[in-house]
């Protein structure tokens, strides 16, 4: 008798099992005999229905979770590591009952508290979340068992004012703002490396004016004179298509700003590693640099990061503080690179323009004054504008770039 009750107990356990996954069947993600294999399995093993669908069968979460959801009639909620749970939620949770019941506070919305619950049914689970909160103003969303587990774990392993999720969360915040910097620095450099593109246009054109302002000197071809004067106008041609996208880039939304605004906000991304990150110095003598951004990558070259021992530390912890210094060089060393893309930038305009210079200069003395020197004069003059520019660009950023060097 004992043995056909425990029988007909084990088929409606896996029965009700079943019914929370069928949606997966008629979604054509799992075969019936596949849902009802990994149910008995799961019981055999004593593990959960959900975690063999997941690692055994490969079911993502979310199909899992809206698979529940659709079984339970109300919203799911996914573990996300960079949720932020209101301290005050979290006071007076007892973690082995949670590891029991299964429900976890994970939002407040107005007087209103989110729950996460594996069996938003269970009315043991709603009498202990009524009990707690002294409260019925709360809305429960099915999630994972795991993730539930994976909540307790992180803000229930210290003290609700320093918890780990909390703090990761911060960090990934910091990441994402320096993330968001880089790509502007980025953003930058490309903006320089197009300037470059468009100068050598005008290189092009002058080179072709100075050509032909050389063989029309020489007038040893007098009926090649057209061909000369063509070559003049597509060199015009050039260096006013080259000037005017140099203005306009110049003039853009993304036009870099001056390199110390760019060390300022550099700077700023950095401030979080006064609060969030703890630092540990190596015996190493620092050399002392004035300089903005040669200071910052060596405060953090010889550092490295420290967690005292701790019940609330974990590896995973321990990581999102090394990822962030590893940001943190990653944004310095991207703003470096920006630098360096300015002054490259001004030199090559400063050699340029010396060039040009000397070619006006040149071909005046060569030929004398004339008609034709209105060339020269001209070639003389975009020649000083880009000495002029060129100097601009180049000699904010050379003690930077000598710091570094250094």
């Amino acid at each position: 008798m004992s043995n056909e009750i425990a029988n007909v107990n084990y088929e409606l356990t896996i029965k009700e099992e079943v019914k929370k996954f069928e949606s997966l069947v008629r979604r054509g993600l799992l075969g019936e005999e596949d849902l009802n294999a990994a149910a008995e399995a799961a019981l055999h093993r004593d593990k959960d229905l959900q975690y063999i669908l997941r690692y055994e069968y490969k079911i993502s979460s979310r199909k899992l979770l809206e698979s529940l959801s659709n079984y339970y009639k109300c919203p799911w909620i996914e573990y996300d590591e960079r949720m932020l749970i209101p301290p005050e939620l979290l006071y007076g949770l007892d973690s082995e009952k949670l590891c029991v019941s299964l429900w976890f506070p994970v939002a407040r919305l107005g007087s209103r508290i989110i729950i996460a619950a594996c069996n938003p049914k269970d009315e043991f689970v709603r009498e202990e979340i009524e009990k707690f909160f002294n409260t019925k103003e709360y809305t429960i969303c099915v999630a994972l068992s795991e993730d539930i587990q994976a909540l307790i774990q992180d803000f229930l392993c210290g003290p609700p004012d320093n918890i780990m999720g909390k703090e990761r969360t911060g960090l990934s915040y910091w990441r994402n703002t320096m993330a968001e910097w880089r790509t502007r620095l980025a953003g930058y450099r490309t903006n320089f490396a197009k300037v470059r593109t468009y100068f050598s246009l005008q290189r092009k054109g002058l080179g072709l004016i100075a050509i032909a302002r050389l063989l029309m000197g020489m007038n040893k071809y007098p009926n090649l004179i057209p061909i000369y004067w063509s070559m003049i106008v597509l060199g015009l041609i050039l260096v006013i298509a080259g000037f005017y996208s140099y203005i306009m880039i110049k003039h853009s939304r993304m036009t870099p700003p001056d390199h110390r605004k760019m060390l300022e906000i550099t700077a700023a991304t950095l401030m979080f590693l006064k609060n969030y990150q703890y630092f540990q110095k190596k015996e190493i003598d620092t050399p002392v640099y004035t300089f903005t951004l040669a200071h910052l990558f060596e405060s953090l070259k010889n550092h490295c990061v420290f967690i005292a021992s701790s019940l609330d530390n974990k590896i995973r912890s321990a990581l999102s503080h090394e990822r962030t210094a590893l940001a943190a060089r990653r944004t310095i060393a991207a703003c470096f690179r920006t630098v360096y893309a300015r002054g490259r930038t001004g030199l090559s305009f400063m050699r340029s323009g010396v060039a040009f210079i000397s070619l006006g200069l040149g071909l005046m003395v060569h030929f004398g004054l004339g008609v034709l020197s209105i060339l020269d004069v001209f070639i003389i003059l975009v020649g000083i504008w880009m000495l002029i520019d060129g100097i601009k660009n180049y000699l904010p950023v050379r003690k930077e770039q000598s710091a570094l060097a250094k």
